[in-house]
């Protein structure tokens, strides 16, 4: 807890009230907004600087379809560009940004399943001012286009694109990044501990580590990118695609690029050098800032489009007062009263939230989350419906004759072909669904389960051990129970994928009767059913946890405690000494297991579990 003397906390309140009364005014009156091809920019400054911000993404978007000509680059969670005018604009709209000492962001990036947002600042005309925007960009581009990426070069990959520059006729690839100065002063890591870095390595994390990681990362891609000894990037191309085809990356890496050691040497050349080369290429001609579209936002608008971003970051605290400011300012704008379902959802409010996602729906026919949401709390997305069925088909259908490429859809429409039998069906459109987010390591472990119902097996080994050997965490246990339902002989060559247990915990799974989510100082309390026992697991420490890509509301509003009743539960505990409960929760996952029969989902659960005492 910061400690601040009386009058120092006068000062900072007063400071915070009248940051968020600018904003306030500024959304009184209404943003702005300009539209180009391919971005929505939102602003509460000039119509001249919004145009530019748009122009800006524009480039960088164009980037990637210059150097990669077949890349998708239209996500099903559209992008939203927020364009506050200065630092008290930005505080006001992020003040959370401001409570690490010294932070002063220009920028901000949040990823999301179903919405995207970039926050740039206006006033921030330097090169460098964007580059975290156009980092998390190139993020996620990537993540649409390739099913895995080692650490090294997903962010290699983000740092080589952030430094793209823009002059009036001209744009600049593989300009240095301010990183780069790491490499003059330090060793290079060896390219074998380099390639092998993961999300849990300590120079992923380290403060003393991680500069030099990224700065190497970006330093290997840029050397992969343009050096005549790797052919220009045709060496990298071909390690790309032999990753993609599911090839070991070090094969993969010494296959396509060389031996570690040489390459060691020659990074180190490339990187003393005096200077780093960039590509020059002329701006793109098929766009320009006068022909982007202009409009003024209403108030209500404004504030139903900066509720909808604080929702999407997380922040229903702040999200409540500018959404229900904006359907008391318009009763009939659509977007609010998504938005106000979103917050009856987070709420536990099922009945009032689908009331709002069908308003929504009924004033703007283009909101597909409202459609979706609206069906999939009706009782045709229950498991044991029968005669709604038909209707939740068409609902989904009418989802994605709006947004074709809105992934989550096509699951719901492989889980309804289940229920009635249609395996086949089933299959075609789980592998639409990964085809749109081949990064989504659930989508894999689908389209694997599918197949086992299919008599598949070796190819359902397949994407067990596929997935089991990339992702940590509830992905890895996930794609390790479905390996574990294949018979041995059915099985690739090598080494078994591993379970992970956490010293000095058991583990049991059950169905899911009730979760409660207390304040900090309460915590977390869960009761399952395990061979008809009801088990009582709890915490109030910290504890890892995770859920199926497949759960139908995804991470964006996913909770602990919410619409998770049912579920099958995965946890790792540690016993209790006290008999009133099981144990001290751990770990929680939640499966969002297949819609089997009785019969064909015996044996689901993994096999190493222990029934507690």
């Amino acid at each position: 807890m910061c400690e601040h003397s009386h009058g120092a906390w006068r000062i900072v309140v007063c400071f915070a009230f009248f940051a968020i009364c600018s904003l306030a005014a500024a959304a009184d009156k209404g943003w702005i907004e300009v539209r180009s091809p391919h971005f929505r920019v939102l602003s509460d400054g000039g119509e001249k600087d919004a145009r530019r911000v748009a122009r800006e993404f524009e480039q960088i978007r164009a980037v990637f379809a210059m150097t990669f000509p077949a890349l998708r680059l239209d996500s099903g969670a559209p992008l939203l560009v927020l364009a506050p005018r200065d630092e008290l604009s930005m505080k006001a709209l992020l003040p959370r940004m401001w409570k690490q000492k010294g932070a002063k962001p220009a920028g901000l990036f949040s990823h999301g399943w179903e919405k995207q947002f970039a926050v740039v600042r206006l006033d921030e005309m330097s090169p460098e001012a964007y580059e975290v925007v156009y980092h998390e960009y190139a993020h996620t581009l990537l993540h649409l286009n390739l099913r895995w990426l080692p650490v090294w070069l997903d962010e290699g990959l983000a740092e080589f694109y952030a430094g793209t520059r823009f002059e009036q006729n001209k744009l600049y690839i593989g300009a240095p990044v301010p990183r780069a100065i790491e490499l003059r002063f330090k060793p290079l890591i060896p390219i074998g501990t380099l390639i092998a870095v993961t999300q849990a390595s300590p120079y992923y994390h380290d403060e003393d580590k991680v500069q030099m990681f990224y700065a190497e990362s970006w330093a290997l891609t840029h050397f992969l990118m343009f050096s005549p000894a790797m052919d220009q990037g045709k060496r990298f191309r071909q390690f790309i695609t032999l990753l993609d085809q599911g090839v070991e990356q070090k094969k993969a890496f010494q296959d396509a690029i060389g031996d570690f050691k040489l390459i060691d040497k020659d990074l180190v050349d490339y990187t003393r050098r005096f200077t780093i080369q960039a590509m020059g290429v002329k701006n793109p001609p098929n766009f320009s800032e006068k022909d982007f579209t202009f409009r003024q936002l209403t108030a209500a608008e404004t504030q139903a489009e900066l509720g909808a971003f604080h929702l999407w970051d997380h922040d229903l605290g702040a999200a409540r007062a500018p959404i229900l400011q904006a359907l008391s300012q318009d009763p009939n704008l659509a977007l609010a009263h998504e938005d106000m379902g979103f917050l009856d959802f987070a709420d536990g409010k099922d009945e009032e939230a689908a009331h709002e996602f069908d308003q929504a729906f009924h004033v703007d026919g283009k909101l597909y989350l409202s459609a979706y949401y609206h069906a999939m709390l009706s009782s045709g997305a229950h498991p044991d419906a029968t005669a709604e069925q038909a209707a939740f088909h068409d609902a989904m259908l009418k989802v994605l004759d709006i947004n074709p490429q809105f992934a989550p859809a096509y699951v719901q429409l492989a889980r309804l072909d289940l229920r009635q039998g249609k395996v086949e069906q089933a299959l075609g459109l789980s592998r639409k669904a990964e085809e749109l987010e081949p990064s989504r390591a659930g989508y894999r472990i689908l389209t694997g389960n599918i197949l086992q119902l299919l008599g598949r097996n070796k190819e359902a080994a397949a994407f067990a051990k596929y997935v089991s050997e990339r992702w940590a965490g509830p992905d890895h246990d996930e794609a390790l129970e479905l390996w574990n339902r294949i018979p041995a002989a059915d099985r690739p060559a090598g080494d078994a994928p591993a379970i992970t247990m956490l010293l000095g915990t058991e583990l049991v799974s059950g169905t899911l009767k009730s979760a409660v989510c207390g304040d900090k100082d309460a915590g977390l309390k869960v009761v399952i059913e395990h061979d008809g026992q009801a088990l009582t697991f709890q915490t109030k420490t910290l504890f890892r946890g995770g859920f199926s890509d497949t759960l139908w509301y995804g991470e964006d509003h996913f909770s602990f405690c919410r619409h998770v009743n049912g579920l099958r539960t995965v946890i790792r505990y540690k016993p209790s000494a006290d008999k009133s409960y099981a144990g001290d929760l751990v770990e929680l996952d939640y499966r969002d297991d297949l819609p089997l029969t009785a019969s064909s989902s015996k044996g689901q659960e993994a096999t190493s579990e222990k029934k507690p005492q």
